[in-house]
């Protein structure tokens, strides 16, 4: 099956064209994608069955080979501005386990706000 990457994907259309690995341009329709991902983004590496339309080849069933680029990665803070928030986070993750070891959660406030941190930690590892 020949490869190449996603060159355009217009949804509302319901076409697009695909840059095959040897230049060739394929066109893409919406009925040669997989149903669980009809939008792909552009850059999106696929292979694909090769049929001759009416204009030039055309793709058929059309199978994803990576995941469309995250936007969430796109827009991440850089690592070393990570450190200091990790940091205090463990401080502050040392200062609750003490009160838990006491037998009492951290004061309510303290306890939101540290929840809040670790998801926002969490959607930063995460992307």
């Amino acid at each position: 099956m020949p490869t190449g990457k996603v060159k355009w994907f217009d949804a509302d259309r319901g076409f697009g064209f695909i840059t095959a690995d040897d230049g060739t341009q394929v066109f893409l329709h919406a009925s040669a994608l997989p149903a669980d991902n009809p939008n792909p983004k552009p850059g999106t590496k696929v292979d694909f069955g090769l049929a001759d339309g009416r204009k030039g080849p055309s793709a058929l069933s059309v199978r994803l080979l990576d995941p469309p680029p995250s936007v969430a990665k796109a827009h991440r803070r850089p690592a070393e501005d990570m450190v200091p928030i990790v940091e205090d986070l463990i401080r502050e993750l040392d200062r609750a386990s003490g009160e838990l070891r006491r037998g009492r959660y951290p004061e309510k406030g303290r306890g939101a706000k540290l929840a809040q941190v670790l998801r926002v930690l969490a959607d930063q590892f995460d992307a």
